[in-house]
Order: C-alpha cells, then structure tokens, then sequence
C-alpha cells in the first residue's frame, strides 16, 4: 500500500521538478532576448530589434505623446537607426514573471540610459514558438525628492497636452 503513494510522490516531485527546470530555459531565453535587443539599439540593428518584437507590439516612450504601435515606432526609430547609434540601454536589474506552461512574460528592468536610470517594463508572447516583445513601457526613475521640482519643469507642457487632449 505504501510503495504506490511513493511513487506517486516521486513522480509529482519529478515532475515539478522538471516545471522549474523549464521555466528557468525560458526566463533565461527571455533575459538574454532582452539584452539582445537593447544591444541591437546600441548597435543599430533595425531588423534585429524590430525582429524581437510582435507585429501588434506598442513601445510607450517617456514623452507623453509616445505610444506607438510597431509600425509608426519604426518611422520615429528609423532616422536614430540610420545615424549608426539608436539609444543605449544596459540593465543593472530584471525581474522576469512566468507561469508555468504559460505563453505570456511580463518583466520590469532597471536601466542604465544617456538619460541616466530608467525603468523599463513590458510582456512578451510567445507564438508560434518563439517569443517576440508585446509590449514595452519605458520611464524615467525620479529620486522622490526631485519630484516637486520636475512637476513644476514639465507643468505648462502637462497643461498643455491635457487641453489638447480635451479638445
């Protein structure tokens, strides 16, 4: 009577196991495709960093009038691509979330930009058997003693961009 609930426990035990070792293949999968992509701004890589992500993806920028879809993200991206040098980002620290046998990431990185740190996050899918970016959020990190100062900076713009918005 014993002997089966052994196995069976070690079989769910294995199997567990074997969960865990799977979505560590893909979080590291996904880490590495990540810093790919940032390297391919770096770089210039327009078809590699356009390659990473889906056709239906949406890069929300810093600026409260960037939130494109893929193909207008190209047309802004395209001129800074051509230069030789789009943007450079190095993360200093990701988290990646999956569900086991999921086919949907969600991440958040902590960058070292030209705009100093910033904080990046997004989903990824995976379709088709490969994983592809779905949507990215890139912001800015403010000390929170700053804060008060740059809302004063940016207030006229906000106010702005709001009655646009309105109208």
């Amino acid at each position: 009577m014993r002997t089966p609930t052994i196995f069976y426990t070690l079989v769910f035990l294995l199997g567990l196991q074997s969960m865990s070792f799977a979505q560590d293949k893909d979080k590291n999968h996904l880490n590495a495709l990540l810093d790919q992509w940032h390297k391919d701004a770096a770089d210039a890589n327009f078809e590699g960093y356009f390659g990473a992500m889906a056709e239906e993806s949406i890069f929300v920028g810093t600026d409260a009038t960037e939130n494109w879809d893929k193909k207008a993200f190209q047309v802004y991206s395209k001129p800074y691509f051509d230069r030789g040098r789009a943007w450079s980002f190095t993360a200093v620290e990701r988290n990646i979330y999956l569900q086991t046998g999921s086919k949907i990431a969600w991440f958040d990185e902590l960058l070292s930009t030209q705009m100093g740190l910033c904080r990046g996050s997004g989903v990824i899918e995976k379709s088709k058997g490969e994983w592809k970016i779905r949507h990215y959020v890139l912001s800015l990190d403010v000390p929170n003693e700053n804060v008060s100062a740059l809302v004063a900076l940016k207030k006229q713009r906000d106010s702005i961009y709001l009655s646009n918005k309105r109208n």
